[in-house]
């Protein structure tokens, strides 16, 4: 059975579940920032992605010899994390494997999800520890919705610095190599529906890692600094009042892959003992 965590300051409420360790709220002066998780629509709020962002050719990788199956965005987002530990404004969830994991992911770790709460902002880490005594391959990534009540063209995302953006077509779960041209030389990218008929904007090469949500009605922002994440993907269900804004460390598979994943495009080897930090904020 799931449990949830509040963490609370002065100007954030934050609820984070046991099962995938996901934020499901975070509410700012009263108003709710997260999508709500409509099942009649898409039951997610903001998955964590791990130990693969995006899908496998096939649902399946080799790894020395072997063949193992691994769903679209790997299985912690669909595991029940324990609550290491619990503060008034800070919470640290920890998913260790088990034999259900190694069926389809043979490497043992432990994978923490820590929220600390700054201000207006949430501090998130993703902390990856290998306890096996083999190299370990991995990625990990984000997948926040934020609640746009409003529809998302009347949103924004504002970039750091001058973006030329092009989206990798994506054909079903697979990443063609060819991309589509959403803008050059801009900074701010004014959302439109017609971007999510096919699936997300996939950006494997963005200059700025920090940008703004933008309501262009009331000019309200959210900050998302992803230092760490190369790669960045925007994602909704066609007319859902919604936009999921995701820094990743890896992506999908390519249409042709090898199913080799120690060769995966954006794929983290981590060392025998080895621990890899990833940091991501949100401030609204």
């Amino acid at each position: 059975m799931s449990k949830t965590v509040t963490l609370a300051n002065n100007k954030l409420n934050v609820t984070i579940s046991t099962l995938g360790a996901e934020i499901i709220s975070a509410v700012k002066d009263g108003k709710e920032k997260i999508w709500e998780g409509n099942p009649d629509i898409w039951s997610g709020h903001a998955p964590v992605l791990f130990p693969i962002c995006g899908g496998l050719k096939d649902d399946k990788f080799i790894f020395e010899g072997k063949e193992y199956i691994l769903e679209k965005h790997g299985f912690a987002r669909r595991r029940e994390f324990e609550i290491e530990s619990a503060e008034k404004e800070k919470a640290v969830f920890l998913l260790k494997d088990d034999e259900k994991t190694l069926e389809s992911y043979p490497f043992h770790f432990e994978f923490r999800v820590k929220y600390v709460l700054d201000g207006e902002k949430i501090n998130v880490e993703y902390n990856v520890k290998n306890t096996g005594n083999k190299d370990m391959y991995f990625t990990v990534g984000s997948h926040e919705a934020y609640a746009c009540p409003e529809g998302i063209e009347n949103y924004s995302i504002v970039f750091d610095k001058t973006e030329d953006l092009n989206a990798n077509i994506l054909n079903g779960n697979l990443l063609e190599y060819k991309a589509v041209n959403i803008g050059n030389g801009i900074k701010e990218l004014p959302l439109k529906e017609k971007y999510f008929e096919v699936d997300a904007l996939v950006f494997l090469s963005v200059n700025s890692r920090k940008l703004w949500l933008k309501n262009n009605i009331s000019g309200e922002k959210t900050e998302i600094n992803f230092e760490g994440f190369d790669y960045l993907l925007v994602w909704q269900k066609c007319g859902a009042k919604y936009i999921c804004i995701e820094p990743w460390c890896g992506v999908p598979d390519f249409v042709d892959s090898n199913y080799d994943i120690t060769a995966k495009k954006g794929i983290i080897k981590l060392g025998a003992g080895g621990t890899e930090i990833r940091k991501h904020s949100i401030e609204f």
